[in-house]
């Protein structure tokens, strides 16, 4: 019984630092600088709206895009 302390103290002490290092990196690296914003940018809507956005992409991809509509080329 006392063996297996051997290894669980130094593991338990190997996953404590590293999750504190990796606070003290989210910290400085300011993830919590605006937790209310991620939250409410669900709440705004877009400029345009994401089926003609995905149009509008697969047009530019079909190169049609600089067309006015009903120019035929």
């Amino acid at each position: 019984m006392t063996a297996s302390f051997f290894y669980l103290i130094p593991i338990s002490l190997l996953l404590g630092t590293g999750g504190l290092l990796l606070f003290l990196w989210t910290m400085r690296s300011g993830q919590y600088e605006d937790l209310d914003g991620a939250a409410e940018r669900i709440l705004y809507s877009e400029d345009v709206p994401a089926a003609s956005k995905a149009k509008q992409i697969v047009a530019e991809q079909a190169g049609i895009a600089d067309r006015a509509p009903g120019q035929v080329r």
